[in-house]
């Protein structure tokens, strides 16, 4: 386990790590998945997660954009802190005006990301946040749906990175931040 530089709560990453849980077999055999719904019930440490993130980037951005689901919970809050709006990243089908789409490839499969066309605007800086790194497949799709819209990720925030995916080499060239990298 360790620490992203800049993190600046002592603690922090010891108890992310305690707060999470392991789901075996989901959502398909021989995949553990990294529950992060455990730390929404804890206040604390959530708002704790959510101040580390706010330190970091206060000033520097203009817009959040959270990823389908969990993205969604902590990346509304860190926008609400920070004083600026909130992009959701949806599964395929779930936005009702007009999309940029980007189908990639998951540990398990395959599945398709869209923003709205008009959700960022050109020469905007966004926060890409969600709740763990595995492979990287979601957080690159993300970054090119931003860039899609003329935006630039200022940079991304994680919760939890799983290191040993090596899903932080398809994000090279963004400025990535996680809790903690296992």
């Amino acid at each position: 386990m360790s620490k992203t530089p800049g993190t600046t709560d002592p603690t922090l990453a010891q108890d992310v790590v305690a707060g999470m849980r392991d789901i075996p077999d989901f959502p398909i055999h021989g995949v553990v998945f990294k529950d992060f719904t455990p730390i929404l019930l804890d206040h604390e440490l959530r708002d704790r997660i959510v101040a580390d993130t706010v330190a970091r980037q206060r000033g520097r951005v203009d817009v959040v954009a959270g990823i389908e689901a969990r993205g969604f919970i902590i990346g509304a809050v860190i926008a609400h802190e920070l004083g600026v709006g909130f992009v959701p990243v949806r599964k395929e089908g779930k936005l009702p005006s007009a999309v940029h789409s980007v189908s990639y490839a998951l540990e398990y499969g395959t599945a398709t990301l869209e923003i709205h066309q008009d959700a960022v605007s050109n020469g905007e800086r966004v926060l890409v946040v969600d709740d763990v790194l595995a492979t990287g497949g979601t957080l690159a799709a993300t970054c090119e749906l931003v860039e899609s819209c003329g935006a630039s990720v200022a940079s991304i925030e994680l919760v939890l990175e799983i290191g040993a995916l090596e899903g932080r080499a398809k994000l090279a060239g963004y400025e990535v931040h996680s809790v903690v990298t296992i």
